[in-house]
Formats: structure tokens, sequence, C-alpha cells
């Protein structure tokens, strides 16, 4: 899925750099728009030493205010899942009842800036860069372990382990395919995009130890947190001119 995701992404680049050689035709596009997306994510630099790599998903939408639609002010939230590590244990009753701790390791993000786009036929070439903000933070939740009792699948506790937010910002750019018209058109959304996070600390698999006194021991990592990732999703687009 990756790799698909990936040769994706530079067709879109590519399909850009010819599209941008080519007159838009007369613009009759939604006014705007909300996007779903599965997103994969490499560390780039220094932040490569720490973590492979970062699966997740991005909700982004869009307005247009000027151009004809093509000027529009986007925002986007996402979450990127790097790690995750969990072990079974007895619950402090007794451990005739199983409970399962899990640690999660994320980078939750958000941000608002402009998107300019243009349309050629079915396609709709876009760029677009945003400021926000990156939170890395590692959790860890206490679970049911029997899988036989209904309450298996609920996190009844939950814990914020370690945290780090920071100002960050996001270039990036794509290309959406139109799949049927109305009201409420559907398109494919490919694209790529730039996360300039700058210098973060945060927490990897095996940065908690736990004591047999049943206090914990943090280890954070400091480096810069820049990464690249790979979109693939869906638009519906919402009004129009």
């Amino acid at each position: 899925m990756r790799r698909r995701i990936r040769w994706t992404a530079l067709t879109v680049v590519f399909g850009m750099l010819f599209v941008g050689n080519v007159s838009a035709q007369e613009w009759k596009a939604p006014r705007g728009f909300v996007s779903l997306s599965f997103v994969d994510g490499d560390p780039v630099g220094e932040l490569k030493t720490f973590i492979d790599d970062a699966t997740g998903g991005q909700m982004h939408g869009a307005w247009a205010f000027a151009d004809k639609g093509r000027l529009r002010l986007r925002g986007d939230l996402g979450l990127l899942i790097y790690g995750s590590e969990g072990y079974d244990a007895c619950h402090p009753l007794s451990c005739r009842l199983g409970v399962n701790i899990e640690t999660t390791n994320s980078i939750f993000y958000g941000g608002i800036g402009p998107e300019y786009a243009i349309r050629v036929g079915l396609l709709e070439p876009y760029i677009y860069a945003t400021g926000g903000f990156s939170l890395f933070a590692t959790n860890t939740s206490l679970r049911g372990g029997d899988h036989h009792n209904d309450w298996d699948d609920n996190s009844w506790l939950n814990t914020t382990n370690y945290s780090d937010a920071l100002m960050a910002w996001r270039v990036g750019g794509g290309m959406r395919f139109r799949l049927t018209g109305g009201a409420l058109p559907l398109s494919i959304d490919v694209g790529v995009e730039r996360h300039q996070n700058g210098i973060a600390n945060f927490l990897t698999e095996g940065d908690i130890t736990d004591n047999p006194d049943g206090t914990i021991d943090i280890f954070p990592n400091r480096s810069e947190a820049n990464l690249l990732t790979f979109r693939i999703g869906f638009r519906i687009g919402l009004g129009g001119w």
C-alpha cells in the first residue's frame, strides 16, 4: 500500500508540471469540500534514526473565497501512529482477571492556510501551505485482557506519559480526480506533504521502563522531527458558484 501511495504521489507531481502548461477550463467546481485520507509517513533527516515510519489518517476541508474558487482557505487535522507496545498483566484484584497494558506513540497535528487549485477537465491539481501545531504524545491505556468479556474493547484507564507541543508548518500538493458530478461531487484525492516540525522531545518504543516498585523511568529523545507524508483518500464537494 505504501509503495502505491508513493508512486501515486510521484504521478501527481509530474501531472502538475504538465497541467501548469495547459490553460484552465471554465471553473465549475464546488465552492468547498471535505476530505478524508489514509496517510503514510516517512521521517526525514535526524528523525530517521529514531522512527522507521508512521501511519494514520487526515481530515481536511477548504472553502473558496477568491479567483473564481481557485483560491481557498484550507484547514487540516491528522493523526499519525509511529509506534506501540503492550503486554498482558494481572488485574489488581486477582490474576483470574486479565488486563492488557498498551502504550502508543503518536503525532497529532493541525493547521490552516491558503490552497490554490485549478481545474482541467476532471483533474484538479493543487498546492497549499498551512501553519499550526504538532503534538508528539505517548499514552498508555489499560484494557480488559479476556476477549470473552464484553468490556474487553473498552479503555477504562488512560494516561499521557509524555508530550511535547510545537509550532509547525506544512507545504504540499496533490491531484484530485473527479468521479461523480451533482450537488455533492466525489473525487479521489492523492498528494504529498512536508511536515516541518523543528526540534521535538518525544518517546519511542522502549523509552519507558517499569520498576519493581511500580514506578516508571522515562527516557525522552530530542531531535529534529520533520516528516514527509503521502496521502490517498476521497473528497466530497460542498456548495457551488
